[in-house]
């Protein structure tokens, strides 16, 4: 186990950062851990120190950097959704691309030589994937300013940390299983209509968009898992940059998915196309990513199938209906 001495996190009190934080301080207990929150964000692992600051304030985050010194920096926060990128491009723009500027500029002056993990996204690769399942070495063609950003933030980070420190960067497919309950992605959004309609606070009735695409997915655990290898691997890395897929390499259409997690459903329901969440016709019919190169790196394999992630998201989506119940009654 690499012994980093301070570690900071960024989003660590989203959906993956939650997993992650909690991996981070049972395998480093005697680091000193910091996580970087939004203003008026709460949340948060208990063992971590939270510091709130807007990353795009240049000013507040090289103080925090100054301050923390890390040899560590995990870099989670940014937009996530691309739903939701796709809507607020100068928002995305500032998060993704701009935070990661101001973060990369801070460690370059601070802690030049620490390890940065970045999280990326295999939405980077864009037109590529009409070639089939892709590996490291494909070109980016992104199709949409969410996966336009994260290849800024990519080059950007390179430029500013590669000299002397090492820089991962990890593009994960898409993830999903306990904690995610945000609607705006497809499988949480199922989850949560689903569990819904099992209590009867919902009409019989899920709302989808195009369930003809077909997407990599992994569950968050295996995903955070990845990370975790990446972390304890990165001192033995090139002093540069190393890229790595976290993918399982097979595409699952939503409509598949959809009808795995009606077998599991408690109630039956009707399925309608809402026009809302159809996306741009841009969008690619089959993602699937090669992590071949994270296996033979770090030994990374997925423990949980897809149907481990899809239970796990239902049982967590009806304990969030429960705890709802509660606080009303």
């Amino acid at each position: 186990m690499a012994a980093f001495e301070r570690i900071l996190v960024t989003g660590g009190a989203g959906f993956v950062g939650s997993h992650l934080c909690a991996a981070l301080a049972a395998a480093y207990p005697q680091a000193t851990l910091s996580l970087l929150l939004r203003p008026g964000e709460r949340g948060g692992h208990p063992a971590f120190e939270a510091t709130a600051a807007d990353l795009t304030d240049e000013p507040a985050i090289d103080a925090l950097i100054a301050r923390v010194r890390p040899d560590l920096v995990v870099h989670l926060a940014g937009q996530a959704s691309i739903g939701q990128a796709l809507h607020a491009a100068e928002m995305t723009w500032r998060a993704n691309f701009h935070g990661s500027f101001a973060l990369g500029s801070a460690v370059a002056r601070h802690c030049p030589t620490a390890a940065f993990l970045f999280a990326s996204t295999a939405a980077a690769y864009g037109a590529s994937f009409r070639d089939g399942v892709l590996n490291e070495d494909a070109p980016l063609r992104p199709l949409d300013f969410y996966s336009r950003s994260k290849v800024a933030a990519e080059s950007a980070l390179a430029d500013l940390l590669a000299a002397k420190g090492r820089l991962v960067v990890a593009r994960p497919v898409n993830h999903s299983g306990p904690g995610q309950r945000n609607r705006n992605f497809a499988l949480a959004s199922f989850a949560a209509q689903i569990a819904a309609i099992e209590t009867g606070r919902a009409e019989p009735r899920l709302m989808v968009g195009d369930l003809s695409k077909a997407r990599d997915f992994l569950d968050v655990r295996d995903v955070v898992d990845a990370y975790m290898r990446l972390i304890e691997k990165a001192p033995d890395l090139p002093a540069s940059v190393s890229i790595f897929n976290i993918a399982s390499g097979t595409a699952h259409s939503l409509e598949a998915l959809l009808e795995r997690l009606r077998g599991r459903a408690r109630a039956q329901f009707a399925i309608e196309i809402d026009p809302a969440l159809l996306r741009p016709q841009s969008d690619i019919a089959s993602v699937a990513c090669d992590a071949t190169r994270l296996t033979e790196a770090t030994g990374w394999r997925p423990r949980h199938d897809i149907d481990d992630m899809l239970q796990a998201l239902l049982d967590d989506a009806r304990a969030a209906q429960t705890q709802a119940a509660t606080a009303t009654s």
